[in-house]
């Protein structure tokens, strides 16, 4: 099940190319699908987007069922500004039939004033367990920087750590 959303996922990413976002003309297109699959579930996903002259933006997400309670699904955006800037996030996620839940996410920006990255996951585990941690870096076009890292765990709670630096290296008290 975890390859399946994997390829769910990459599917999704891929039909935005395919689908006009990257080479396309300008204006606006989208569409819809649902379907039984032949594992047995249904199968859906949808793709939107625009372009134009101020820049563009596409989304897609789908999901598959296999009709023994397993749900894998995906999305992903991406966006360009008239003045360069480019974003994009992917999220992926795994639903079993005991209960069990993965997501895994992630988004970078970039631009004239830097750019930044983040990912993260989360698991709850059949018995109620759960987990998750995010990690994030930023840096200003300045060169100043910041390296931050999240974790959670039911019973030991959250713990963060972070690291900033100015645009000599050198490292520095991040501001709240």
């Amino acid at each position: 099940m975890k390859r399946f959303a994997v390829v769910v996922v990459v599917l999704l990413s891929v039909s935005l190319i395919g689908l006009g976002f990257a080479y396309g003309e300008e204006g606006a297109w989208g569409g819809r699908m649902l379907r039984k699959n032949a594992a047995g579930g249904v199968s859906g996903g949808s793709a939107h987007g625009v372009k134009g002259a101020r820049g563009g933006a596409g989304s897609t997400r789908g999901f598959a069922t296999d009709g023994q309670g397993n749900v894998v699904g995906g999305s992903a955006s991406v966006v360009k500004t008239p003045s360069g800037a480019r974003g994009a996030r992917m999220g992926g996620f795994t639903r079993s039939s005991d209960g069990t839940v993965q997501h895994r996410s992630g988004m970078a920006v970039s631009g004239q004033r830097g750019s930044a990255a983040s990912t993260g996951s989360f698991t709850r585990g059949a018995s109620g367990d759960v987990s998750g941690q995010r990690s994030t870096s930023a840096t200003s076009s300045s060169g100043a920087s910041y390296q931050g890292n999240t974790t959670y765990s039911k019973g030991s709670g959250a713990s963060h750590t972070a690291t900033c630096r100015d645009a000599s290296g050198n490292a520095v008290s991040c501001a709240k």
